[in-house]
């Protein structure tokens, strides 16, 4: 502390009043000062010191997930799948104007559903400090299926009416993507996006009591989607991995046909009312799994 003599007493008149400062007094302000500065200038070495010595320790512990790698998966998949039946109105066709919007209406379905999915994954990653890049692919087990059908009365024509049927499933999921992701320490926390493909078979049929009328449309193929999630992967060891994991996958298929007959016999073609079959696919799938690393 400075010491200061500010009684005015202590002064003749007209006197100025101002500190004295002694020689004492300045060595101990500039002691303290330097000594504020060191213990700032320490504090910040002793914590830069800490945040090397996480990261050094993060280093030395981190497992490199980097390399070829073959594993399994297990969990569950839910789904909305949606399967839509529309025509057209046409002037030498069967339908009045008003059954076109009744039968969009009625063929529109949707089928959740929740169902098992497994399979195996292979892959490799290539380790850049503390992040991550690699390729997977995967083959496995994913079944949905459903069946739904909607019966509606013709707006021109009741009381006869007409009734739209639609199945699907779906057989096995394969998915290749990209991984891109940060290693810290034992873990791996990773973002995957990419190609995924499942064989699609749909069928669709509609019939109504107005003039016996029936039309049919399928779908059988290999559909190309995406898939795209992300996950944590944990290194229990330096060849051994666990992952949780979450992929949204999505087909989208579609169809036309213009095999609509009615009346009979012998039944009366009307291709001009051309029908369009589509189904859209969404799935989400949660899963666990395990990866082997050589």
């Amino acid at each position: 502390m400075i010491p200061y003599r500010w009684p005015a007493a202590e002064y003749p008149a007209g006197t100025s009043l101002r500190p004295l400062i002694t020689a004492k007094s300045l060595a101990i302000l500039l002691s303290e000062i330097n000594l504020k500065r060191l213990l700032s200038a320490s504090s910040l070495i002793v914590f830069a010191l800490v945040v090397f010595a996480l990261a050094a320790a993060a280093s030395a512990g981190a497992q490199d997930f980097k390399g070829f790698y073959v594993g399994g998966y297990a969990g569950g998949a839910s789904t909305r799948t949606g399967a839509h039946t529309t025509t057209i109105f046409s002037a030498t066709g069967y339908f009045a104007t008003t059954s076109v919007p009744a039968i969009a209406a009625a063929g529109n379905m949707r089928f959740p559903q929740t169902t098992f999915n497994g399979g195996g994954q292979v892959g490799y990653n290539f380790r850049y400090s503390h992040f991550l890049l690699g390729f997977e692919s995967d083959l496995g087990y994913i079944t949905l299926t459903g069946t739904a059908s909607a019966t509606a009365v013709y707006p021109c024509c009741g009381p006869t009416a007409f009734t739209i049927t639609q199945t699907y499933k779906t057989r096995g999921l394969f998915t290749a993507r990209p991984r891109i992701g940060i290693v810290w320490g034992h873990m791996l926390i990773y973002a995957t996006g990419g190609l995924a493909v499942t064989g699609v078979h749909y069928n669709e049929t509609f019939t109504d009591t107005f003039a016996t009328a029936a039309e049919s449309g399928r779908i059988n193929r290999y559909q190309v989607g995406y898939s795209a999630g992300g996950g944590i992967e944990y290194a229990t060891s330096r060849h051994t991995s666990i992952k949780a994991e979450y992929l949204y996958n999505a087909f989208n298929s579609s169809t036309t046909s213009t095999n609509l007959t009615a009346f009979g016999p012998p039944v009366i073609g009307f291709p001009t009312n051309i029908f369009t079959h589509s189904v859209s696919i969404r799935a989400q799938a949660f899963r666990g799994g395990i990866n082997f690393r050589f």
